[in-house]
Protein backbone atom coordinates (compact mmCIF):
# COMPACT_ATOMS: atom_id res chain seq x y z
CA UNK A 1 0.00 0.00 0.00
CA UNK A 2 2.93 2.39 0.55
CA UNK A 3 3.69 4.45 -2.53
CA UNK A 4 5.62 7.52 -3.51
CA UNK A 5 3.69 10.40 -5.00
CA UNK A 6 4.83 10.83 -8.57
CA UNK A 7 5.15 14.62 -8.67
CA UNK A 8 7.58 17.06 -10.27
CA UNK A 9 10.48 18.26 -8.13
CA UNK A 10 9.00 21.74 -7.71
CA UNK A 11 5.77 20.28 -6.39
CA UNK A 12 7.66 18.10 -3.93
CA UNK A 13 9.56 21.18 -2.73
CA UNK A 14 6.25 22.95 -2.29
CA UNK A 15 5.06 20.08 -0.08
CA UNK A 16 8.18 20.36 2.05
CA UNK A 17 7.67 24.12 2.33
CA UNK A 18 4.09 23.62 3.49
CA UNK A 19 5.16 21.17 6.18
CA UNK A 20 8.16 22.94 7.59
CA UNK A 21 7.70 26.65 6.92
CA UNK A 22 4.14 27.41 7.83
CA UNK A 23 1.86 26.70 10.71
CA UNK A 24 -0.46 23.81 9.99
CA UNK A 25 -3.95 24.94 9.01
CA UNK A 26 -6.71 22.34 8.81
CA UNK A 27 -9.06 22.32 5.82
CA UNK A 28 -12.56 23.67 6.27
CA UNK A 29 -14.27 21.50 8.82
CA UNK A 30 -17.19 19.22 8.04
CA UNK A 31 -19.53 17.86 10.69
CA UNK A 32 -17.74 15.45 13.04
CA UNK A 33 -20.62 13.80 14.85
CA UNK A 34 -22.73 11.24 13.06
CA UNK A 35 -26.48 11.37 13.68
CA UNK A 36 -27.32 9.07 16.59
CA UNK A 37 -30.68 7.80 15.36
CA UNK A 38 -30.43 6.00 12.06
CA UNK A 39 -29.73 2.79 10.21
CA UNK A 40 -27.66 1.55 7.29
CA UNK A 41 -29.15 1.84 3.80
CA UNK A 42 -27.60 -0.06 0.89
CA UNK A 43 -27.49 1.55 -2.54
CA UNK A 44 -25.86 1.73 -5.95
CA UNK A 45 -25.30 5.10 -7.62
CA UNK A 46 -23.98 4.00 -11.02
CA UNK A 47 -26.28 1.94 -13.25
CA UNK A 48 -27.06 1.90 -16.98
CA UNK A 49 -30.18 0.85 -18.87
CA UNK A 50 -31.58 0.89 -22.41
CA UNK A 51 -31.97 4.65 -22.02
CA UNK A 52 -28.27 4.79 -22.97
CA UNK A 53 -25.83 1.89 -23.39
CA UNK A 54 -27.26 -0.71 -21.02
CA UNK A 55 -29.01 -3.81 -22.35
CA UNK A 56 -32.15 -4.15 -20.23
CA UNK A 57 -35.33 -2.26 -19.46
CA UNK A 58 -35.04 0.09 -16.48
CA UNK A 59 -37.79 -1.59 -14.47
CA UNK A 60 -36.18 -5.01 -14.97
CA UNK A 61 -32.96 -3.58 -13.54
CA UNK A 62 -34.76 -1.93 -10.62
CA UNK A 63 -36.58 -5.20 -9.93
CA UNK A 64 -33.25 -7.05 -9.69
CA UNK A 65 -31.73 -4.58 -7.23
CA UNK A 66 -34.80 -4.52 -5.00
CA UNK A 67 -34.97 -8.32 -4.89
CA UNK A 68 -31.26 -8.42 -3.98
CA UNK A 69 -31.86 -6.36 -0.85
CA UNK A 70 -30.82 -2.88 -1.98
CA UNK A 71 -32.64 0.05 -0.39
CA UNK A 72 -31.99 2.66 -3.09
CA UNK A 73 -30.78 2.87 -6.67
CA UNK A 74 -29.79 5.52 -9.19
CA UNK A 75 -30.26 4.82 -12.88
CA UNK A 76 -27.43 6.99 -14.22
CA UNK A 77 -27.56 6.83 -17.99
CA UNK A 78 -25.17 8.85 -20.16
CA UNK A 79 -26.24 12.50 -20.66
CA UNK A 80 -29.94 11.72 -20.31
CA UNK A 81 -32.66 11.38 -17.71
CA UNK A 82 -35.42 8.77 -18.02
CA UNK A 83 -37.98 11.30 -19.18
CA UNK A 84 -40.13 11.86 -22.26
CA UNK A 85 -40.85 9.56 -25.19
CA UNK A 86 -38.20 7.03 -26.23
CA UNK A 87 -39.02 4.15 -28.57
CA UNK A 88 -36.48 1.47 -29.50
CA UNK A 89 -36.63 -1.23 -32.17
CA UNK A 90 -37.02 -4.66 -30.58
CA UNK A 91 -34.33 -6.05 -32.90
CA UNK A 92 -31.86 -3.45 -31.63
CA UNK A 93 -32.66 -4.36 -28.03
CA UNK A 94 -32.15 -8.07 -28.65
CA UNK A 95 -28.80 -7.40 -30.36
CA UNK A 96 -27.47 -5.87 -27.16
CA UNK A 97 -27.69 -9.21 -25.40
CA UNK A 98 -24.33 -10.72 -24.46
CA UNK A 99 -25.77 -14.22 -24.34
CA UNK A 100 -28.23 -15.82 -26.76
CA UNK A 101 -30.01 -14.29 -29.75
CA UNK A 102 -33.30 -13.37 -28.09
CA UNK A 103 -35.13 -13.34 -24.80
CA UNK A 104 -34.90 -9.76 -23.51
CA UNK A 105 -38.44 -8.90 -24.56
CA UNK A 106 -39.77 -12.33 -23.54
CA UNK A 107 -38.42 -11.88 -19.99
CA UNK A 108 -39.84 -8.36 -19.86
CA UNK A 109 -43.30 -9.56 -20.91
CA UNK A 110 -43.18 -12.46 -18.47
CA UNK A 111 -42.31 -10.19 -15.54
CA UNK A 112 -44.60 -7.20 -16.22
CA UNK A 113 -47.31 -8.46 -18.60
CA UNK A 114 -48.77 -7.20 -21.86
CA UNK A 115 -50.86 -4.53 -20.15
CA UNK A 116 -47.62 -2.82 -19.06
CA UNK A 117 -45.47 -3.33 -22.17
CA UNK A 118 -46.13 -0.89 -25.05
CA UNK A 119 -45.39 -2.15 -28.56
CA UNK A 120 -46.05 -0.60 -31.96
CA UNK A 121 -45.41 -1.57 -35.57
CA UNK A 122 -45.64 -4.74 -37.62
CA UNK A 123 -44.11 -8.09 -36.55
CA UNK A 124 -40.43 -8.10 -37.43
CA UNK A 125 -40.13 -4.31 -37.20
CA UNK A 126 -41.74 -3.64 -33.83
CA UNK A 127 -40.69 -0.87 -31.49
CA UNK A 128 -41.13 -0.69 -27.74
CA UNK A 129 -41.52 2.38 -25.53
CA UNK A 130 -39.13 2.73 -22.60
CA UNK A 131 -40.88 3.65 -19.38
CA UNK A 132 -39.93 6.85 -17.60
CA UNK A 133 -38.67 7.03 -14.04
CA UNK A 134 -41.94 8.56 -12.86
CA UNK A 135 -43.89 5.66 -14.40
CA UNK A 136 -41.63 3.12 -12.71
CA UNK A 137 -41.56 4.67 -9.23
CA UNK A 138 -45.06 3.59 -8.04
CA UNK A 139 -44.34 -0.09 -8.74
CA UNK A 140 -41.30 -0.15 -6.48
CA UNK A 141 -41.64 2.69 -3.96
CA UNK A 142 -45.24 2.17 -2.81
CA UNK A 143 -44.33 0.46 0.49
CA UNK A 144 -41.65 2.98 1.43
CA UNK A 145 -38.96 0.26 1.55
CA UNK A 146 -37.19 1.21 -1.66
CA UNK A 147 -36.15 4.48 -3.29
CA UNK A 148 -35.18 5.55 -6.80
CA UNK A 149 -32.95 8.63 -6.94
CA UNK A 150 -32.79 10.40 -10.29
CA UNK A 151 -29.26 10.61 -11.67
CA UNK A 152 -27.15 11.09 -14.78
CA UNK A 153 -23.65 10.18 -15.81
CA UNK A 154 -22.38 13.46 -17.25
CA UNK A 155 -20.18 12.03 -19.98
CA UNK A 156 -17.60 14.52 -21.20
CA UNK A 157 -14.18 14.40 -22.84
CA UNK A 158 -11.05 16.48 -23.31
CA UNK A 159 -8.99 15.22 -26.22
CA UNK A 160 -8.49 11.47 -25.53
CA UNK A 161 -9.31 11.80 -21.82
CA UNK A 162 -12.72 10.66 -20.59
CA UNK A 163 -14.26 12.76 -17.81
CA UNK A 164 -17.36 11.08 -16.45
CA UNK A 165 -19.12 12.52 -13.40
CA UNK A 166 -22.24 11.06 -11.83
CA UNK A 167 -24.75 13.58 -10.49
CA UNK A 168 -27.19 12.10 -7.97
CA UNK A 169 -30.55 13.68 -7.02
CA UNK A 170 -30.78 15.86 -10.11
CA UNK A 171 -33.86 17.87 -11.05
CA UNK A 172 -32.87 18.55 -14.67
CA UNK A 173 -30.58 16.97 -17.24
CA UNK A 174 -27.10 18.52 -17.50
CA UNK A 175 -25.36 18.72 -20.85
CA UNK A 176 -21.59 18.12 -20.90
CA UNK A 177 -19.89 21.50 -20.51
CA UNK A 178 -16.51 20.76 -22.07
CA UNK A 179 -13.33 22.68 -21.30
CA UNK A 180 -9.78 23.46 -22.32
CA UNK A 181 -8.18 20.84 -20.06
CA UNK A 182 -9.10 17.88 -17.88
CA UNK A 183 -9.27 20.13 -14.83
CA UNK A 184 -11.33 22.81 -16.57
CA UNK A 185 -13.72 20.21 -17.98
CA UNK A 186 -14.30 18.77 -14.51
CA UNK A 187 -14.78 22.22 -13.00
CA UNK A 188 -17.20 23.39 -15.68
CA UNK A 189 -19.46 20.40 -15.13
CA UNK A 190 -19.27 20.64 -11.34
CA UNK A 191 -20.06 24.36 -11.53
CA UNK A 192 -23.19 23.60 -13.55
CA UNK A 193 -24.30 20.98 -11.03
CA UNK A 194 -23.78 23.44 -8.18
CA UNK A 195 -25.81 26.09 -9.98
CA UNK A 196 -28.70 23.65 -10.37
CA UNK A 197 -28.45 22.58 -6.74
CA UNK A 198 -28.66 26.18 -5.54
CA UNK A 199 -31.42 27.14 -7.98
CA UNK A 200 -33.61 24.14 -7.13
CA UNK A 201 -32.67 24.20 -3.43
CA UNK A 202 -31.83 20.50 -3.35
CA UNK A 203 -28.61 18.70 -2.44
CA UNK A 204 -26.94 17.03 -5.43
CA UNK A 205 -24.04 14.64 -4.94
CA UNK A 206 -21.38 14.23 -7.61
CA UNK A 207 -18.65 11.63 -7.85
CA UNK A 208 -15.87 11.36 -10.40
CA UNK A 209 -16.06 7.98 -12.09
CA UNK A 210 -13.23 5.54 -12.87
CA UNK A 211 -10.23 7.92 -13.07
CA UNK A 212 -8.09 5.18 -14.65
CA UNK A 213 -10.51 4.64 -17.55
CA UNK A 214 -8.23 5.31 -20.55
CA UNK A 215 -5.85 6.70 -17.90
CA UNK A 216 -7.86 9.90 -17.99
CA UNK A 217 -7.53 11.64 -14.59
CA UNK A 218 -4.29 11.80 -12.60
CA UNK A 219 -4.01 12.16 -8.82
CA UNK A 220 -2.70 15.69 -9.30
CA UNK A 221 -5.71 16.70 -11.40
CA UNK A 222 -8.14 15.11 -8.98
CA UNK A 223 -6.45 16.92 -6.11
CA UNK A 224 -6.64 20.27 -7.88
CA UNK A 225 -10.38 20.10 -8.50
CA UNK A 226 -11.33 20.71 -4.88
CA UNK A 227 -14.96 21.30 -5.91
CA UNK A 228 -15.31 17.51 -6.20
CA UNK A 229 -15.80 15.73 -2.86
CA UNK A 230 -16.26 12.13 -4.05
CA UNK A 231 -14.71 9.62 -6.42
CA UNK A 232 -15.02 5.91 -7.18
CA UNK A 233 -12.47 4.00 -5.14
CA UNK A 234 -14.06 0.89 -6.64
CA UNK A 235 -15.98 0.56 -9.92
CA UNK A 236 -17.24 -2.88 -10.94
CA UNK A 237 -16.58 -2.48 -14.67
CA UNK A 238 -13.68 -4.84 -15.55
CA UNK A 239 -12.31 -2.46 -18.19
CA UNK A 240 -11.56 0.64 -16.11
CA UNK A 241 -8.06 -0.35 -14.90
CA UNK A 242 -8.98 -0.47 -11.23
CA UNK A 243 -5.64 -1.97 -10.21
CA UNK A 244 -3.54 0.38 -12.36
CA UNK A 245 -0.38 -0.92 -14.01
CA UNK A 246 3.37 -0.44 -13.83
CA UNK A 247 3.05 3.18 -14.98
CA UNK A 248 -0.21 4.17 -13.29
CA UNK A 249 -1.36 3.93 -9.65
CA UNK A 250 -4.42 1.91 -8.68
CA UNK A 251 -7.68 3.67 -7.81
CA UNK A 252 -6.96 3.18 -4.13
CA UNK A 253 -3.45 4.61 -4.47
CA UNK A 254 -4.90 7.58 -6.36
CA UNK A 255 -7.11 8.22 -3.33
CA UNK A 256 -4.12 8.63 -1.02
CA UNK A 257 -2.06 10.67 -3.46
CA UNK A 258 -4.91 13.06 -4.25
CA UNK A 259 -5.88 13.48 -0.60
CA UNK A 260 -2.33 14.29 0.44
CA UNK A 261 -2.01 16.94 -2.24
CA UNK A 262 -5.45 18.34 -1.50
CA UNK A 263 -4.75 18.82 2.16
CA UNK A 264 -1.21 20.16 1.88
CA UNK A 265 -1.31 22.27 -1.27
CA UNK A 266 -4.97 23.27 -1.56
CA UNK A 267 -6.18 23.51 2.06
CA UNK A 268 -9.09 21.27 1.03
CA UNK A 269 -10.80 18.36 2.79
CA UNK A 270 -9.95 14.85 1.61
CA UNK A 271 -12.03 13.02 -0.97
CA UNK A 272 -14.59 10.46 0.11
CA UNK A 273 -14.64 7.13 -1.74
CA UNK A 274 -17.68 5.32 -3.15
CA UNK A 275 -18.04 1.83 -4.60
CA UNK A 276 -20.37 1.25 -7.55
CA UNK A 277 -21.44 -1.32 -10.12
CA UNK A 278 -21.34 0.72 -13.34
CA UNK A 279 -23.53 -2.13 -14.58
CA UNK A 280 -24.43 -2.36 -18.27
CA UNK A 281 -25.16 -6.04 -19.02
CA UNK A 282 -27.99 -8.07 -17.52
CA UNK A 283 -28.15 -10.90 -20.07
CA UNK A 284 -24.71 -12.43 -19.90
CA UNK A 285 -21.50 -10.45 -20.25
CA UNK A 286 -19.01 -9.25 -17.67
CA UNK A 287 -20.25 -5.72 -16.89
CA UNK A 288 -22.88 -6.99 -14.52
CA UNK A 289 -24.62 -5.84 -11.32
CA UNK A 290 -23.95 -6.69 -7.68
CA UNK A 291 -20.25 -5.87 -7.43
CA UNK A 292 -19.94 -2.64 -5.43
CA UNK A 293 -22.21 -0.39 -3.38
CA UNK A 294 -22.40 2.17 -0.59
CA UNK A 295 -23.84 1.72 2.89
CA UNK A 296 -25.23 5.06 4.11
CA UNK A 297 -26.12 5.86 7.72
CA UNK A 298 -29.32 7.92 7.63
CA UNK A 299 -32.42 8.60 9.69
CA UNK A 300 -34.72 7.78 6.79
CA UNK A 301 -34.85 6.52 3.24
CA UNK A 302 -35.04 9.95 1.64
CA UNK A 303 -32.96 11.27 -1.27
CA UNK A 304 -32.05 14.56 0.39
CA UNK A 305 -31.18 12.87 3.69
CA UNK A 306 -29.03 10.22 1.99
CA UNK A 307 -27.08 12.84 0.04
CA UNK A 308 -26.53 14.95 3.15
CA UNK A 309 -25.33 11.91 5.10
CA UNK A 310 -22.82 11.11 2.37
CA UNK A 311 -21.64 14.72 2.31
CA UNK A 312 -20.88 14.36 6.03
CA UNK A 313 -18.96 11.15 5.35
CA UNK A 314 -21.53 8.99 7.12
CA UNK A 315 -21.15 5.99 4.84
CA UNK A 316 -18.73 3.32 3.73
CA UNK A 317 -18.04 1.63 0.40
CA UNK A 318 -18.24 -2.14 0.07
CA UNK A 319 -17.87 -5.09 -2.25
CA UNK A 320 -19.19 -7.57 0.31
CA UNK A 321 -17.84 -6.88 3.82
CA UNK A 322 -20.61 -5.64 6.13
CA UNK A 323 -19.71 -3.28 8.96
CA UNK A 324 -21.73 -3.01 12.13
CA UNK A 325 -20.20 0.23 13.35
CA UNK A 326 -17.73 2.89 12.25
CA UNK A 327 -16.71 5.24 15.05
CA UNK A 328 -14.11 7.96 15.55
CA UNK A 329 -13.77 9.69 18.91
CA UNK A 330 -12.38 13.16 18.33
CA UNK A 331 -11.34 13.55 21.97
CA UNK A 332 -9.40 10.32 22.41
CA UNK A 333 -8.45 10.17 18.70
CA UNK A 334 -9.40 6.51 18.50
CA UNK A 335 -10.86 4.95 15.36
CA UNK A 336 -13.03 1.84 15.80
CA UNK A 337 -14.33 -0.55 13.13
CA UNK A 338 -16.74 -3.38 14.00
CA UNK A 339 -17.41 -6.03 11.35
CA UNK A 340 -20.42 -8.34 11.21
CA UNK A 341 -18.91 -11.85 11.37
CA UNK A 342 -19.47 -14.49 8.72
CA UNK A 343 -19.01 -18.18 9.49
CA UNK A 344 -15.76 -19.53 8.05
CA UNK A 345 -14.53 -16.09 6.96
CA UNK A 346 -11.59 -14.15 8.42
CA UNK A 347 -11.07 -10.39 8.28
CA UNK A 348 -8.03 -8.12 8.16
CA UNK A 349 -8.33 -4.36 8.64
CA UNK A 350 -5.57 -1.98 7.57
CA UNK A 351 -5.42 1.61 8.81
CA UNK A 352 -3.88 3.66 6.02
CA UNK A 353 -2.87 7.27 5.45
CA UNK A 354 -0.08 9.79 5.04
CA UNK A 355 2.16 11.26 7.72
CA UNK A 356 2.78 14.97 8.03
CA UNK A 357 6.44 14.24 8.65
CA UNK A 358 6.83 12.23 5.41
CA UNK A 359 4.29 13.69 2.96
CA UNK A 360 6.00 12.29 -0.14
CA UNK A 361 5.10 8.77 0.99
CA UNK A 362 1.39 8.09 0.65
CA UNK A 363 -0.79 5.12 1.42
CA UNK A 364 1.32 3.96 4.35
CA UNK A 365 -0.16 1.11 6.36
CA UNK A 366 -0.07 2.39 9.95
CA UNK A 367 -1.49 -0.78 11.49
CA UNK A 368 -2.99 -4.14 10.55
CA UNK A 369 -5.58 -5.79 12.79
CA UNK A 370 -7.15 -9.25 12.38
CA UNK A 371 -10.65 -10.13 13.59
CA UNK A 372 -14.08 -8.53 13.65
CA UNK A 373 -13.05 -5.57 15.83
CA UNK A 374 -10.27 -3.22 14.79
CA UNK A 375 -9.08 -0.12 16.65
CA UNK A 376 -6.39 2.43 15.84
CA UNK A 377 -4.96 5.12 18.10
CA UNK A 378 -3.92 8.22 16.15
CA UNK A 379 -0.56 9.69 17.14
CA UNK A 380 -1.06 13.20 15.81
CA UNK A 381 1.41 12.85 12.93
CA UNK A 382 -1.24 11.55 10.52
CA UNK A 383 -2.74 13.89 7.94
CA UNK A 384 -5.70 11.53 7.85
CA UNK A 385 -6.49 7.87 8.45
CA UNK A 386 -8.81 5.59 6.50
CA UNK A 387 -9.51 1.90 6.94
CA UNK A 388 -9.92 -0.94 4.47
CA UNK A 389 -11.20 -4.32 5.62
CA UNK A 390 -10.49 -7.36 3.44
CA UNK A 391 -12.09 -10.75 3.97
CA UNK A 392 -10.84 -14.18 2.98
CA UNK A 393 -14.02 -14.80 0.98
CA UNK A 394 -13.85 -14.63 -2.80
CA UNK A 395 -16.09 -12.07 -4.44
CA UNK A 396 -19.04 -13.99 -5.97
CA UNK A 397 -19.00 -11.81 -9.11
CA UNK A 398 -15.42 -10.54 -9.43
CA UNK A 399 -14.32 -7.73 -11.73
CA UNK A 400 -10.66 -8.77 -11.55
CA UNK A 401 -8.67 -11.91 -10.79
CA UNK A 402 -8.54 -13.20 -7.20
CA UNK A 403 -10.83 -10.42 -5.94
CA UNK A 404 -11.79 -10.67 -2.26
CA UNK A 405 -14.71 -8.93 -0.57
CA UNK A 406 -13.75 -5.58 0.99
CA UNK A 407 -15.03 -2.43 2.70
CA UNK A 408 -13.55 1.07 2.74
CA UNK A 409 -14.30 3.70 5.38
CA UNK A 410 -13.86 7.44 4.88
CA UNK A 411 -10.81 9.48 5.97
CA UNK A 412 -10.88 10.67 9.59
CA UNK A 413 -8.52 12.53 11.91
CA UNK A 414 -8.02 15.46 9.57
CA UNK A 415 -10.42 17.82 11.33
CA UNK A 416 -9.40 20.15 14.15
Amino acid sequence: MKAKICVPLLLLLALVFVIFYREWSEPEERSVEWIEEGRWFKGNTHTHSLWSDGNDFPEMIVDWYKKEGYDFLSLSDHNILSRGQKWMPVKQIEKRRQKGDSGTLAKYLERFGRDWVELRGEPGSEEIRLKTLEEIRPRFEKNGDFLLIEAEEITDKFRQYHIHINAINLGEVIKPQGGGSVVETMRNNLRTVKEQSERLNRPILTHLNHPNFHWSVTPQQLAEVVEEQFFEVYNGHPGINHLGDTDHPSDEAIWDMANTLRMLLHDAPPLFGVATDDSHYYHGGNVSPGRGWVMVWSEELDANQLVKSMERGEFYASTGVVLKEVKYDQGSRKHLIEIIPTEGVSFKTQFIGTRRSTPDTTGEVFATVSGTTAEYQLSGDELYVRAVTTSTREHPNPSYSDQKEQAWTQPIGWRK
